[in-house]
């Protein structure tokens, strides 16, 4: 890899852990408040997926405060899940919500550029919202598609390009002007609400994610838009 290219990924995931630090602890109000609530049901909807081939052992990557993980625990109690994260702040909320509702599920450290689990060991490999943050999106699906037992299969959860049209003009004034300032205004933290809907913008269209979960090997790849586009879940599998 070229210096410059190394150099430029590392600062980037230095910006994302720091910025994920600061905001940890309005991380979840905010959530809910700049979705109107229905992160929940695209959750909801990523945990049908992930289940619908039987996993018995899942993944959830940047976890975050494990919104995701705990969903998937909640819907198969018998199924172990496993969150990671490289954001300490984080996954300790994600502790205290585990406790809090007594689910058992395990949190750990780690990066999604580097996965510190063997070759196939889960079923199922689940990111929401997550992966437009990563400094190289084909090396984190080459991880995902590594650690996957064949016949796997990876479900992402992300926020593509504001689609066009009038509902996409409308959504794209939210995410630029309102996002940041609500956010701003709640977390102290502007530069983390204005790096959002910046994330967004410069994140593939669906049909583009598509190719690259190809491109790295899965088949079956297929997505779905989710709230007339506002949101959207890849699904691929590995042979």
């Amino acid at each position: 890899m070229d210096a410059s290219v190394a150099r430029q990924q590392q600062d980037k995931a230095a910006q994302v852990h720091d910025m994920f630090s600061a905001i940890a602890y309005r991380y979840d109000l905010l959530n809910r408040l700049l979705s109107l609530g229905i992160d929940r049901l695209w959750r909801e909807q990523a945990t049908t997926v992930a289940f619908e081939a039987g996993a018995r052992r899942v993944l959830d990557v940047a976890t975050g405060t494990a919104d995701l993980a705990l969903t998937l625990k909640r819907r198969q109690p018998g199924a172990e899940v496993v969150g990671l994260d490289f954001v300490t702040a984080m996954l300790d909320i994600g502790k205290s919500k585990a406790k809090r509702l007594g689910l058992d599920i395990r949190l750990e450290q780690g990066d999604g550029l580097n996965l510190p689990y063997e070759d196939a060991s889960f079923d199922a490999v689940t990111i929401a919202y997550g992966l437009r943050n990563f400094a190289d999106y084909q090396q984190g699906l080459r991880e995902f598609y590594r650690v996957l037992k064949p016949g796997g299969r990876l479900v992402i959860l992300e926020f593509p390009p504001p689609p066009q049209g009038v509902f996409g003009q409308l959504f794209r004034f939210y995410f630029l002007n309102v996002v940041p300032f609500i956010g701003g205004l709640l977390s102290g933290k502007r530069s983390a609400y204005t790096y959002l809907p910046g994330s967004v913008l410069k994140f593939p269209e669906p049909l583009e994610l598509a190719h690259m979960l190809r491109a790295v090997g899965f088949d079956k790849v297929r997505y779905k838009l989710q709230t007339l586009g506002v949101s959207a879940l890849h699904l691929g599998e590995k042979s």
